[in-house]
């Protein structure tokens, strides 16, 4: 397993975590749905990483693959009005990032997060770990902590 900004950032505070290597497919652009379908988990316990600009901000939101995004639920989180999805090529500037491997943890540029209520429901849960092809397990309060992320029902089925 090769390192990268989100399992740096992990071992350096002595979070613990798992991470899991699957082979990417070049010709998928779900790439949550990808990785559920490689570890053969459920889909409510892989969470994929969006980034999204709020008021101007941008913001990082954490949701199960299983369902999506609410972008006024998110916007409320950050006592924002409007959210629209982030362009790609910001995301990756801002995150240093690859879209489909943009892990919450580690990102050049800390951001403000929320993540999804549902993932409390989990004793862990799986984000990406930084590259297509790569999540990492690890507890949700061990997710929060590591990102300062805020806790907030934002996912919709």
């Amino acid at each position: 397993m090769s390192a990268t900004p989100a399992t740096i950032a992990l071992s350096s505070v002595g979070i613990p975590f798992i991470g899991h290597e699957y082979q990417h497919d070049p010709g998928t652009t779900d790439f949550g749905r990808e990785a559920a379908d490689a570890l053969h988990l459920d889909a409510g316990l892989v969470f994929k990483t969006l980034m999204i600009e709020v008021d101007g901000q941008l913001v990082v939101a954490i949701v199960p693959v299983s369902g999506r995004l609410d972008l006024k639920a998110l916007a409320a989180a950050v006592e924002g009005k409007k959210a629209v999805l982030a362009d790609p090529h910001v995301a990756e500037r801002k995150t240093g990032y690859t879209v489909g491997g943009i892990s919450p943890i580690g990102q050049k540029i800390t951001h403000p997060t929320v993540l999804d209520e549902t993932a409390e429901l989990y004793d862990t849960v799986f984000v990406s770990g930084g590259r297509r092809g790569f999540d990492i397990e690890l507890a949700p309060a061990d997710l929060v902590r590591v990102t300062g992320a805020v806790v907030a029902a934002i996912g919709r089925d």
